[in-house]
């Protein structure tokens, strides 16, 4: 999983994440996961009922996983994760 500055502090620093996931395993178990891991990283990506939060691009292997099936986009061995909180300003 790979994470931009802004996110990092909230990953201990880090701008790759490795999780092991079982082949199958949906983009909301690998969410829970890092929850368990990253808990301040978990408040900035999902709203308080455990949803993607709306201004948070979710990208599984390049696609944003809400034109795939969202949470529950199935990831397999080697998929590459980017989480891209929008930008705004002017």
């Amino acid at each position: 999983m790979l994470l931009p500055q802004v996110l990092r502090p909230n990953a201990g620093g880090a701008g790759r994440l490795t999780v092991d996931m079982a082949d199958g395993a949906t983009m909301g178990a690998l969410l829970d996961a890092l929850a368990r891991d990253h808990p301040g990283l978990d408040r900035r990506i999902r709203d308080e009922q455990g949803g993607l939060r709306r201004y948070v691009n979710f990208y599984v292997d390049g696609e944003e996983c809400r034109r795939l099936a969202g949470s529950d986009t199935e990831l397999k061995d080697g998929t590459e994760v980017q989480i891209i909180p929008s930008v705004a300003g002017g």
